[in-house]
């Protein structure tokens, strides 16, 4: 890797700016320059790409305009995901989220927690199934797999986005069938299968480090057949990361716009919340999840991965709220 390459992360503020930021609710003015085995700078103007890149408005994502955040709600139809593996119906949960506000509904079969053990395709297909079906109609679904089997059934059901945790790493025959079907995809930053990520996850700078590997899955993504506007990203907090490694992308986060595509931000109830805010019990750590959400929005990001849907549309609402009287001058 080149020490000499910089980079450039917008510095949002919350009224203004001489540039909009990704076409959403924010904008910027200078910006930081970072490069690796240097002090970050900030600058007032970066070459007309990154600008590009950084101003152009995002497409919607399966008919959803991204000019505000959006909520996914987590379905899980899995018996040991580290949250609420077992806890709920994964049909009525649907509909429960649907009606508490969720923009869009991500419904996986395997979990991906550290530690867990892979499934076969035949399991996983059999457990999201009726939640696909009972979603249909409800909102958009994304179906949260690394198996184009999976993905296949599930788009036959209905799923409209494939979000792959393993960026395309982990199953060859997955961006081609995402080319030919012709729907947006999720490409996760990952390193490690979730058998081991946690053993020992090194970076020479994780800021930096995921930036040019989530370059390189979109390169390997387009040279697949799949235009960049069907590309969403996500940095992948807590996915062979250490509690500072995710800090660290969280400070920065807004970085990651440099890359031209929507930002997803799955941060709901991980583990380092509950070690930073005093909260053991993955269902009490909604306030600090809330937290970092609100920091993400002030960032730009779009999309956030949440399993409290009725907390979270609660204070979007509270920030759009502020915002327009912002605007009001009032």
């Amino acid at each position: 890797m080149s020490t000499d390459r910089l980079y450039y992360r917008p510095i949002p503020q919350a009224q203004g700016g001489r540039w909009p930021l990704a076409g959403g609710w924010t904008g910027f003015s200078a910006l930081e320059c970072l490069q690796r085995g240097h002090a970050p700078r900030v600058v007032t103007d970066a070459p007309d790409a990154v600008i590009a890149a950084l101003t152009a408005p995002r497409p919607p994502l399966m008919g959803l305009a991204l000019d505000r955040p959006r909520l996914m709600g987590i379905v899980n139809a899995t018996p040991d995901s580290f949250s609420d593996g077992g806890h709920y119906d994964p049909v009525n949960q649907c509909r429960v989220l649907a009606a508490a506000g969720a923009d869009l509904l991500d419904i996986g079969g395997e979990s991906t927690r550290p530690g867990a053990e892979e499934i076969t395709p035949a399991d996983e297909i059999a457990r999201i199934r009726p939640a696909l079906e009972a979603a249909r109609g409800l909102l958009p679904v994304s179906v949260d797999t690394r198996k184009a089997a999976v993905a296949q059934a599930a788009l036959q059901a209905g799923a409209g986005m494939v979000n792959d945790v393993s960026g395309f790493d982990f199953d060859a025959d997955l961006p081609g069938l995402v080319a030919r079907a012709g729907v947006p995809v999720c490409l996760m930053h990952a390193q490690g299968l979730p058998q081991t990520m946690q053993d020992d996850p090194r970076y020479d700078d994780v800021l930096l480090d995921v930036y040019d590997a989530l370059e390189a899955r979109i390169a390997r993504a387009v040279a697949a057949g799949i235009p960049r506007h069907r590309i969403v990203i996500d940095p992948g907090i807590g996915f062979g990361k250490t509690e500072a490694h995710n800090l660290a992308i969280l400070r920065r986060i807004s970085l990651y716009h440099g890359l031209g595509c929507p930002i997803l931000l799955g941060v709901s109830r991980k583990r380092f919340i509950g070690r930073i805010g005093g909260a053991e019990l993955p269902a009490d750590r909604v306030p600090g999840t809330l937290a970092l959400t609100v920091a993400a929005i002030a960032q730009g990001v779009q999309i956030h991965r949440v399993h409290d849907v009725a907390e979270h549309a609660q204070a979007l609402r509270l920030v759009a709220a502020l915002n327009e009287t912002r605007e009001a001058g009032q």
